[in-house]
């Protein structure tokens, strides 16, 4: 009963959340921004984030429009993705919007020192915007890893960790080895993906038992997660191509990625009513294991995968995360000690990998009869003669194991920092439990309607 719950009082979390929501907003001077006009240049990772260059309104408009929807999968997408636990609906939206505000704020400071700091400024723009975004997506997979098991102080202070090692772990692959990664198969699922199963290892519950009876889901808050998937499977083009080369660059994204979800639903359903009891389907398995086909050709989506390849690598990605929600959670846990509450490991880890991969095999394969005029939008160095096919197939595959070694001991050094004792951590008894964190309506419902149930007794009396 929602009345008969009793918060444990906590000492020193009144100050805990307003002191960190303070951080990102006065951590640098007022002088070190400045508001570049917005221009949509195509993002080049040995350029700066904003440049001199200028743009169609035409180009300007797109841009916005990209910017949009990507913004609309961070909030309304992920936020409703999360909701399925019965008692965290609240924490699973409110939390979302949290970790995102905070973040893009954080990681237009971070983002900016390593690639648009000039001259004591740091110029912004839309494409600074979109990145943030991008950022902010890697906070929330992570989050996914550890719902319902931490407090806000403790998910802000892993955004603070996780920003500067995403802006850093970036920065390495795009500007330092020349990795192509136009939807973030590696530098925003993989890593957000790892970085989070880390973190949930280090904060392993022996005792989570207790709330064992709220991690499950209801009728209605499956439905409003699918809300969550319908948004991000609109949009996951957009996000892949976002900061692409205008033109046929974009294009190819946008339907190498449009494919492959479209194969991996296909291929998610399918598998759900093979392994599912009596042939029927898990929605677990579609709200989820169905978009993994965005995340698989995250990396290879701008280069020459083919629609056949699109179509072949969703499926594959829909097949591996639907076997991963029935048979590889509940190992993860038993034998791993790894609490992932949303499979962040089915629909972000093991795709990504699996989308790193696809885009050593088809950077091996570049040609310039392939691309034509193309090969320099999407592998400049090779265009240039600086690297062969097989050494930027090569750097891909180094991209891969670098994220992992960011994304792993950052996910430790988190998990650690997460313990301290004096922050919010609810205790094994309350989590997956909105009560916690919020007002929740009619949490006193049954002290407010005894004197009325009483009245009516005696009146019938």
């Amino acid at each position: 009963m929602a009345g008969s719950y009793q918060p444990l009082p906590r000492a020193g979390d009144t100050c805990q959340l307003p002191l960190m929501c303070l951080l990102p907003p006065w951590a640098p001077p007022p002088s070190s921004f400045c508001l570049s006009s917005f221009r949509s240049q195509p993002r080049n990772p040995t350029l700066p984030f904003c440049t001199a260059a200028t743009h169609s309104n035409a180009d300007n408009e797109s841009s916005l429009f990209r910017f949009q929807d990507v913004h609309a999968m961070v909030f309304v997408g992920f936020g409703f993705l999360m909701v399925f636990l019965q008692r965290y609906g609240f924490s699973s939206v409110g939390f979302t919007f949290l970790l995102a505000a905070f973040a893009l704020q954080w990681s237009t400071l971070v983002q900016g020192f390593l690639h648009s700091f000039d001259s004591g400024h740091i110029h912004v723009g839309m494409e600074s915007m979109i990145n943030a975004d991008f950022c902010a997506g890697a906070v929330l997979i992570s989050f996914g890893a550890v719902l319902g098991k931490t407090g806000p102080a403790q998910l802000l202070l892993m955004a603070l960790l996780e920003v500067v090692l995403f802006g850093i772990n970036e920065f390495v692959l795009l500007n330092l080895l020349g990795v192509r990664d136009a939807g973030g198969s590696m530098t925003i699922h993989t890593f957000g993906a790892y970085f989070g199963l880390v973190l949930s290892r280090v904060l392993y519950r022996p005792q989570l038992e207790k709330s064992r009876h709220r991690q499950g889901s209801v009728y209605h808050s499956d439905l409003f997660a699918m809300i969550g998937t319908i948004f991000l499977w609109i949009f996951w083009p957009s996000f892949n191509s976002a900061l692409t080369a205008l033109g046929a660059g974009q294009h190819r994204t946008a339907l190498n990625t449009y494919y492959s979800l479209a194969a991996s639903t296909l291929g998610t359903f399918a598998l759900s009513a093979l392994v599912g009891e009596d042939g029927r389907l898990d929605m677990v398995h579609i709200q989820n294991a169905a978009l993994a086909g965005g995340v698989v050709v995250g990396t290879s989506s701008e280069m020459m995968l083919t629609p056949f390849g699109a179509l072949a690598a969703g499926f594959l990605a829909g097949t591996v995360s639907t076997l991963g929600y029935k048979f590889f959670t509940p190992i993860l846990e038993l034998k791993f000690k790894v609490q992932d509450t949303c499979g962040v490991h089915n629909l972000h880890g093991m795709p990504g990998v699996l989308g790193a991969l696809l885009g050593v095999l088809v950077a091996g394969l570049a040609t310039h009869e392939a691309y034509g005029d193309g090969l320099e939008s999407v592998f400049p160095l090779i265009a240039e003669g600086q690297r062969s096919a097989t050494s930027q197939a090569v750097h891909q595959l180094f991209g891969l194991f670098v994220t992992l070694l960011f994304a792993s001991v950052g996910g430790a050094l988190g998990g650690l920092l997460l313990k301290l004792p004096f922050l919010d951590s609810p205790p094994d008894s309350q989590c997956y439990e909105d009560q916690v964190h919020w007002e929740v309506p009619g949490e006193h419902e049954d002290k407010a309607q005894r004197p009325l149930r009483m009245e009516e007794a005696d009146t019938q009396a």
